[in-house]
């Protein structure tokens, strides 16, 4: 991963957090959105954390445009920002507030069109954007509420942008992870990165454009 330059939004949470660690000690440079001011990752040589709202287009822009003027064109983009308001199992949508709903809609979804949209100018041509994802988006379970829903949507915005454009764009899947998302139930996030590094570099570009790759095609490819 050596002059590879990454951009992780959502880097304070689980997924992202282990995305941003683990391709850092690969040798990539990274730069990490952050929600809030105080980043959790230490000022290196190889990692960069800035405040960045996924919500919101400006910020993003700026994450972008800073992560192209210090590494040079974008090779990765991993938009893992991503909130639940509510408890795995017990939220259901008909219950759920309005403004919880829209939150969800607006940091899940929205954000992941936010980050390849602001990241499109910038990006190698061979670059690659991975969002995470589960089954949930697909396969319906009750109480997961708007949650459910926000990851569908963002999974349909992966397959507008894969056949809209040139680059590899799709979605990661690295089933229940370990998170203030899951209640800390799952597998621990550090677990997980070898899928991420794996669809980042090896995984074929015709297998992943558009499409959701997990741990089973992980292990089959990697064994």
């Amino acid at each position: 991963m050596e002059n590879t330059t990454v951009v992780v939004t959502g880097a304070g949470g689980a997924i992202g957090a282990a995305v941003v660690e683990g391709f850092a000690a690969d040798g990539a440079t990274v730069l990490a959105g952050v929600h809030h001011d105080e980043g959790r990752f230490e000022e290196t040589d190889a990692v960069e954390t800035m405040r960045v709202d996924a919500r919101d287009e400006f910020d993003v822009e700026f994450l972008m445009e800073r992560a192209a003027s210090e590494g040079g064109e974008i090779d990765l983009v991993a938009p893992c920002a991503a909130v639940f308001h509510g408890d795995p199992g017990e939220q259901e949508l008909a219950s759920e507030s309005y403004a919880a709903f829209d939150d969800e809609l607006r940091t899940n979804a929205r954000g992941v069109f936010v980050a390849i949209s602001e990241a499109l100018p910038h990006l190698a041509a061979d670059a690659r954007v991975l969002v995470p994802s589960g089954s949930i988006a697909a396969d319906a379970k009750p109480g997961y509420g708007g949650y459910a829903v926000s990851k569908a949507a963002a999974e349909a915005v992966v397959r507008q942008f894969a056949v809209e454009t040139d680059h590899t764009i799709g979605v990661v899947d690295p089933g229940v992870v370990a998170s203030d998302l899951t209640g800390g139930q799952g597998r621990e996030p550090e677990d997980v990165v070898g899928l991420f590094r794996w669809a980042a570099t090896d995984a074929p570009a015709e297998e992943l454009d558009g499409q959701r790759l997990g741990l089973a095609e992980w292990k089959r490819a990697t064994r």
